[in-house]
C-alpha cells in the first residue's frame, strides 16, 4: 500500500454530499456501531485521536472525537463571526505534509468527528521525549523542511493554525516523512479573529502576544514552529523551567531564549540563526513569514542538523 494507507471514504456515497471543502456527512453517526477503536493514538487540546477500524469498509483510519464541552466553549467566542468549522478547514487542506481528512460531521451525541488517513508511525513529540537520536539520525533537517512546507501552506490558505507543536506532527515509520494534524484551534487570518483575548494553544509553545492578550497574526505560529524546531534539534526548550501550565508562556518575554548553538555548536549557523529569530518575543523581530523561512532552508540542503 506504500507509505500511507490510501483509505476509502467513511460513508456511503448516498449518505454524504460533496462540499467545496471536502466530504461532509449529512447524517449523525453512531461511533460505537461504526468503528472498532483499536487504540488511542494521541490526546489533543480539545479532542482524542484513535486508530480505528471502519466497519463499513474494513479500513483502518484515524478517528478524531472532539470533547463537546471544550469544543462548544471554544466555538462560543466566535459566535456570529461565520467561522468555518474544523472539518471544513481540515478537509480543504491538500498538501503532502498535511493529514488528509476523508469525512467530517457529527455523532448521534452531537460530538464533532473527523475521519482521516491513518499513518502508522510515531508522533514527533514521542521521538523528542525519548531523545531518539538513533531513529532521528540525520533526518531532522528534512523533517524541519517538511514541517515548514506544511505551515507555509496553511498560511497561504489564509489561516493561523494556533497549535503548532511536536504533538501535532506525525511521522512515517521510517521517520522520512511527516504530516501536520489537528486544526481544532485554527482560525482565519483576518482581523476579527486576530483581536486580543483568544488565549488558546499549548503553553510551552505559546507566543507572548497570546498570553499577554495582545493582537495576534500568523507570526504566533512562527514562534511555536521555532520552539518545536529548537526542541527537535536539542531535546530541550529555549527557556529553562518545569512549569507546563499557561504560566510557562510568561517566561517567553521575561527571559532570553538560550542560544541553540550553545547546545548544538555543530548546527548550520544559518539554520540556527533562523530558529533563534523565530522565538523572539517581539513579533516584529521574528522571521516575518514562513515563505521566507522555507526559501532560506533551500539554501542549506547539504548541511546536517
Amino acid at each position: 500500500m506504500g507509505l500511507l494507507d490510501k483509505l476509502g471514504l467513511g460513508g456511503k456515497r448516498g449518505d454524504s454530499k460533496k462540499s467545496a471543502s471536502g466530504l461532509k456527512s449529512t447524517r449523525k453517526i453512531d461511533i460505537e456501531v461504526r468503528f472498532e477503536r483499536l487504540r488511542t493514538a494521541v490526546s489533543g487540546t480539545m479532542s482524542k485521536f484513535y486508530a480505528a477500524r471502519d466497519r463499513e469498509n474494513d479500513r483502518v483510519v484515524g478517528l478524531k472525537l472532539c470533547d463537546l464541552e471544550k469544543f462548544s466553549f471554544f466555538e462560543s467566542r466566535f459566535k456570529g463571526m461565520d467561522k468555518p468549522s474544523e472539518g471544513e478547514i481540515a478537509a480543504s487542506m491538500d498538501h503532502p505534509n498535511i493529514i488528509k481528512t476523508l469525512e467530517y460531521g457529527q455523532t448521534v451525541n452531537k460530538e464533532p468527528y473527523l475521519i482521516m488517513e491513518f499513518i502508522e508511525g510515531p508522533g514527533l513529540n514521542t521521538l523528542i521525549q525519548n531523545e531518539d537520536t538513533e531513529r532521528l539520525g540525520d533526518r531532522r533537517l528534512p523533517l524541519i523542511k517538511q514541517m515548514a512546507d506544511a505551515l507555509q501552506y496553511v498560511h497561504q490558505q489564509g489561516y493561523i493554525h494556533r497549535d503548532i507543536c511536536p504533538r501535532n506532527f506525525i511521522c512515517s515509520t521510517d521517520i522520512k516523512h511527516i504530516k501536520l494534524i489537528d486544526f481544532g484551534l485554527t482560525v482565519p487570518a483576518t482581523e476579527p479573529f486576530m483581536r486580543p483575548g483568544n488565549r488558546t494553544g499549548t503553553p510551552l509553545y505559546m507566543a507572548p502576544e497570546i498570553v499577554r492578550r495582545r493582537a495576534t497574526d500568523q507570526r504566533l505560529d512562527i514562534f511555536a514552529f521555532g520552539v518545536s524546531c529548537y526542541q527537535l534539534l536539542t531535546f530541550e526548550f529555549p527557556w529553562p523551567g518545569g512549569e507546563t501550565s499557561g504560566l510557562a508562556a510568561l517566561n517567553h518575554d521575561t527571559s532570553n531564549p538560550r542560544n541553540i548553538l550553545d547546545k548544538r555548536p555543530d548546527l548550520n549557523p544559518t539554520l540556527a540563526g533562523m530558529i533563534m529569530q523565530c522565538v523572539q518575543p517581539n513579533p516584529d523581530d521574528r522571521v516575518p513569514t514562513m515563505e521566507q523561512f522555507v526559501k532560506t532552508l533551500r539554501s542549506i540542503d547539504s548541511e546536517t542538523a
